[in-house]
């Protein structure tokens, strides 16, 4: 499939060719463990063995690469698993790692509870401060890790301007782009050296798969990485990536009818009665507007809001809420309601990470957005009426 063919395009073609003993437009599933060999070492297609290559796995990692207008792409059976491959591939003991100061929780988790023991440092800085971010560079410094919009107080940072400084340090440039998915934003295109993903996210979109990614160009940081993956095994099932690569064929779609949904909800939050900030950077009010208008094409599905009444209204609104389905995790067909403190982001309390107890995190789906809207409104009526 050509790069230059459109988005939803390459979404619904790459890697899917049809079959070509019977025709099935769908390819295979290929639920095998092993494949025959014809003589020692006569590989048919380069695949030996499940944990070193599957054809429903390559026809993923196909379409992956072309989503984000990549060389390669490696699909995982997680996607901090992708994390700790790349950061495995990566970084040695006596190493350092830059991270901004609103991530997802499991990777403040993997870095600082398995790494850190590794002996490799981490600093915490705001990224969109770029003294921050260039004091904070050591020697040992290997990788920037960003996260535009950030988990769950919806930072956006500036990639081309990161990767510059994160390159003129010698830098490996990670984008977790899990939130706005290549159809908003593709942080290649924009100077980073590689994107992660949590394909259990948008880019499955169903809510019932469990995957990650990473998607890069440079040939030999490729090859460290799935070394990596092959030697350590921590590759997605051929049911999984076929789950994956169902959802991303109408990736496109979905993110068009998530965007204008959590649009018009933070549009409706946004100076209500028990509403001290909503954090959605589609609105003028965020500090980040600007640009996110420069590096997405939409502002996505994702938005937080801070109640005014403390840590009890948001509990009270996030439990009050009906068709949002109060759950972990984010990004599919259906509405989610998460409490990142207590939830998602349990892991970084009383660090720098540690996410205000007044925060509720909306996963907007692609329901009708007046029930949505009916929803919310309910909810937060009943938290802010008087007892």
């Amino acid at each position: 499939m050509s790069q230059s063919s459109g988005f939803s395009t390459r979404a619904v073609h790459a890697g899917q060719t049809p079959d070509q003993s019977t025709g099935a437009v769908i390819p295979p599933i290929h639920v095998t463990s092993t494949h025959m060999q014809d003589g020692i070492g006569g590989l048919r297609n380069g695949y030996e063995y499940g944990r070193a290559g599957n054809p429903t796995r390559t026809a993923l990692e196909q379409q992956l690469a072309a989503l984000e207008g990549a060389s390669h792409a490696i699909s995982f059976s997680s996607g901090l698993a992708a994390e700790d491959a790349l950061l495995r591939g990566v970084l040695r003991p006596g190493d350092h790692v830059v991270i901004g100061n609103d991530v997802y929780g499991g990777t403040y988790r993997l870095l600082a509870k398995i790494f850190e023991a590794w002996g490799v440092a981490h600093t915490v800085v705001d990224l969109g401060n770029l003294r921050d971010v260039q004091g904070a560079l050591r020697d040992e410094t290997k990788v920037l890790w960003v996260e535009t919009p950030s988990n769950p107080l919806m930072k956006i940072t500036d990639i081309a301007e990161l990767a510059e400084v994160g390159h003129a340090a010698g830098l490996v440039v990670v984008v977790d782009n899990t939130f706005a998915t290549p159809a908003l934003q593709q942080p290649l295109a924009l100077g980073a050296d590689v994107v992660v993903h949590s394909t259990t996210k948008y880019l499955g979109g169903h809510s019932d798969v469990i995957g990650g990614a990473l998607v890069l160009n440079d040939d030999e940081l490729h090859e460290k990485v799935r070394f990596m993956q092959f030697a350590a095994g921590a590759v997605s099932g051929p049911f999984d990536a076929y789950l994956t690569s169902r959802g991303i064929k109408s990736l496109d779609v979905r993110m068009e009818r998530h965007s204008a949904n959590a649009q018009k909800i933070a549009e409706f939050l946004e100076g209500r009665a028990g509403v001290e900030r909503v954090y959605y950077p589609g609105l003028e009010s965020h500090p980040g507007h600007a640009l996110a208008a420069s590096q997405m094409s939409r502002f996505g599905g994702m938005l937080s809001v801070a109640l005014a009444g403390g840590e009890k209204a948001a509990r009270r609104f996030a439990e009050r809420l009906t068709v949002f389905t109060l759950a972990e995790s984010l990004g599919g067909v259906e509405s989610l309601v998460n409490y990142p403190s207590e939830m998602t982001h349990a892991s970084v309390k009383g660090t720098a990470l540690a996410v205000p107890e007044n925060v509720v995190r909306l996963s907007v789906g692609i329901e009708d957005v007046d029930d949505l809207l009916a929803d919310v409104d309910a909810a937060l009526s009943r938290t802010t009426k008087k007892r």
